[in-house]
């Protein structure tokens, strides 16, 4: 999915909420590990349900609060790197196909401004204090238990993975607030090393395959792929990306 944001904005340099419904859904492969909810609405865009329609008949019309829409973001705010405002509104557009209720919103929107930041900062090549990177964050978001979490995380900077990880969540309930807390928290402790930053993710333990990938994408978007950034074995030892991407 994360794939498909970056494909949309190669293409046209923004994210159609329309086009990259339709682009999930024709791209989705179930054993991948979807979330219940998403293989649901997935199925009715694909069989021709309006994607507004399909978000907000989840979970009895309350829409997903999972921590999906957040997983797949960080492309977006690597593209908008230092205009963290068409980060936040290109991220509403991308989360709101699939993720309808606001906490799921609000954690996609933090995931790419957190991306967005980083990119700035690696443009001005000089890393951003923890806290400011969270400050940051948060003036893109409103009240919700997302943004308390993130107030926490504040709160934790300096603290032990395993202390972070028992007051801000891993990511176990697959919900926005249980997952970006912590995901933010590791993204501002580890922004210059991004094995570390990986390695935190494990060590947290819960839904690990997604804290990595929001936490990756977010540290990548400050260290690259040289010096501090994404090893060379890991990269050679990655799952090829889709040709429809690569190309």
């Amino acid at each position: 999915m994360a794939c498909s944001v970056f494909s949309e904005l190669r293409a046209r340099g923004d994210i159609d909420s329309d086009r990259l419904a339709a682009a999930f859904a024709q791209r989705y492969e179930p054993y991948r590990g979807y979330g219940g909810g998403a293989v649901v609405i997935l199925h009715q865009i694909r069989d021709g349900t309006d994607w507004r329609q399909a978000a907000r008949s989840a979970f009895d019309g309350q829409g997903s609060m999972g921590n999906g829409a957040a997983m797949r973001v960080a492309p977006l705010g690597a593209f908008h790197a230092g205009n963290s405002r068409a980060a936040a509104l290109a991220a509403i557009r991308s989360a709101e196909v699939t993720h309808a209720h606001a906490e799921a919103i609000l954690a996609a929107v933090a995931v790419t401004v957190a991306a967005a930041e980083a990119g700035h900062a690696r443009q001005l090549q000089q890393r951003p204090e923890p806290e400011t990177l969270l400050q940051a964050v948060l003036e893109y978001l409103v009240d919700s238990r997302v943004s308390e979490g993130i107030r926490r995380a504040v709160d934790l900077l300096g603290a032990s993975v395993a202390e972070a990880t028992y007051e801000l969540g891993n990511g176990s309930r697959v919900l926005a607030q249980d997952t970006i807390p912590f995901t933010l928290w590791a993204s501002a402790t580890y922004l210059h090393d991004y094995p570390a930053a990986i390695l935190a993710c494990i060590e947290a333990g819960g839904d690990v395959d997604t804290t990595a990938a929001i936490v990756g994408g977010i540290v990548a978007t400050f260290t690259g792929t040289g010096s501090g950034g994404i090893p060379p074995s890991w990269l050679n030892a990655r799952e090829p990306l889709p040709a429809w991407a690569d190309s």
